[in-house]
């Protein structure tokens, strides 16, 4: 048996979860109901907005949580937990209620994006569980539009593996990333987990072992002759890879009936390579060879060939997409934010002397308001079942300047979030892969003001909350002000 046999990922979790779980069956509160909201401060990279990813892997999670005889026995062996409540946890399975905005929903600042509604343990037990996979996936997917975006239009591959922080990640990354916008993965596990489009040619190795360039390409067009691209750059680019490229294309593929399909440079100064390559290539009639670069790209190095010019159909990108190298965290967090007492829910509010770190307190809905135009204007924190009505002109307030008087017109709203697990089990078919990327996509181009999507000084997506919203938290913050 080996250590992926013997893995179970219910045990993911931070063990202060454990000990406060313990705490809890210890003072009798196994039955107490609570809501846990997940949310994030911060978008990454200074961008405009984040793409939520990772809810499917959450919902399995859930699903599939428990505990095995030989994990109880590992909790013994920390002399921290009653035999009551290790019983406990040998049938232990999640029983809660998650609500969730759509997996690829695009999402701002301090907006519950999902929240737990479950008995206190149950809901403290997946705290670690559900941030690691938001907080990675989501990662991923926001950087992976970022270049997608600098790319206009050309392909995007994700070739991150070996730079991953480790083969979860790698597989998993290349999923987030296809939501984000790739057009397809090297990750040959995420490609058969996920269904994704797999790519990939030859390294340099290849090249190297032949020994002559032109033997190692006419060996490879041999074996792939409807796909042959092949890697330039092994030894000079210009006065050996691309005519050795060339040579192959006349002499084994045209014979054939075949085109070369491309030809990859993964080092050199690739604006200045690329428009030398589409020359040559141009001149020996091959103007529907794709040319193809790597090496430590990203959304910045991206914008910056292309502006230079760079004759470059399609980008393989790695380590700076799969470890979202310019802003590696992104920060979601776990917080309480109402108790059940009796047939109801007392909101709970955290205080801080930093601002932007007091919660929004309670149960809540979170709409998206529209213009007429279909753009999404605002998103709007309202009470749990409040009436938001925007038949007419409809109040809110704006927490950063509340004194002013401003009213939705002329506009509608929906309700983002949705009930996908209800007593631990899934209510809501979910969508395919290709669904969520064509649903960001949709929501990019049609939905999402052009200028959140800059990536300097993008526009501030507005939080707003109705009044009555406003004021319960007002209240809370000045009870909480008299009581310390």
């Amino acid at each position: 048996m080996t250590q992926f046999d013997r893995r179970n990922i219910s045990m993911v979790m931070d063990f202060y979860e454990m000990t406060m779980a313990n705490g809890y069956f210890e003072c009798g509160d196994t039955n107490q109901r609570v809501a846990f909201d997940v949310f994030y401060r911060r978008n990454p990279d200074g961008g405009g907005f984040a793409i939520f990813a990772g809810l499917e892997q959450i919902i399995d999670y859930v699903e599939n949580m428990n505990f095995s005889a030989d994990d109880v026995d590992y909790f013994r062996t920390q002399n921290l937990f009653g035999d009551a409540f290790l019983d406990y946890l040998r049938t232990f399975h999640f029983h809660g209620d998650i609500y969730s905005f759509p997996e690829g929903t695009i999402m701002y600042p301090n907006e519950p994006f999902m929240t737990i509604v479950a008995d206190l343990i149950d809901a403290q037990l997946i705290e670690t569980a559900i941030l690691s996979q938001v907080n990675h996936q989501s990662l991923i997917a926001t950087k992976a539009r970022r270049i997608v975006r600098a790319a206009e239009g050309r392909v995007v591959s994700d070739f991150g593996a070996r730079r991953a922080h480790n083969m979860d990640a790698a597989t998993y990354g290349a999923r987030a990333a296809f939501i984000g916008g790739v057009n397809g993965t090297a990750t040959v596990s995420a490609g058969k987990m996920f269904d994704i489009p797999v790519n990939g040619t030859m390294a340099h190795s290849w090249v190297m072992f032949f020994g002559d360039e032109f033997e190692a390409f006419k060996k490879y067009a041999e074996i792939y002759p409807n796909s042959t691209t092949l890697l330039v750059d092994t030894y000079d680019v210009i006065n050996s890879g691309i005519p050795n490229a060339i040579r192959v294309a006349r002499e084994v593929l045209e014979p054939m009936g075949k085109r070369l399909r491309g030809i990859r440079i993964d080092s050199g100064d690739l604006a200045y390579l690329s428009k030398k390559i589409r020359r040559m290539l141009d001149d020996a009639g091959l103007n529907d060879c794709k040319i193809v670069v790597s090496n430590s790209l990203d959304e910045f190095t991206i914008t910056s060939l292309l502006s230079q010019g760079a004759a470059i159909d399609s980008f393989g990108v790695g380590e700076r997409l799969i470890t979202a190298k310019s802003e590696p965290v992104f920060g979601a967090v776990y917080k309480i934010v109402a108790v059940g007492e009796g047939d109801h829910f007392t909101p709970r509010i955290k205080i801080s002397e930093n601002v932007e770190k007091i919660t929004n307190p309670g149960l809540k809905d979170i709409y998206r308001v529209y213009n007429p135009d279909g753009q999404a204007v605002a998103d709007l924190i309202a009470l749990n079942g409040e009436d938001v009505d925007m038949s007419k002109p409809f109040r809110y307030v704006d927490p950063i300047k509340p004194w002013k008087n401003r009213s939705f017109v002329g506009c509608t709203a929906k309700n983002l979030r949705r009930l996908y697990v209800k007593d631990g089990r899934r209510v809501e078919q979910l969508p395919k892969l290709n669904e969520i990327k064509d649903y960001v996509r949709d929501q990019l181009e049609h939905e999402i003001w052009q200028e959140e999507q800059r990536f300097e000084n993008p526009h501030r997506h507005y939080l707003d909350m109705t009044p009555d919203y406003y004021e319960m938290k007002m209240s809370l913050l000045y009870e909480a002000r008299k009581q310390h």
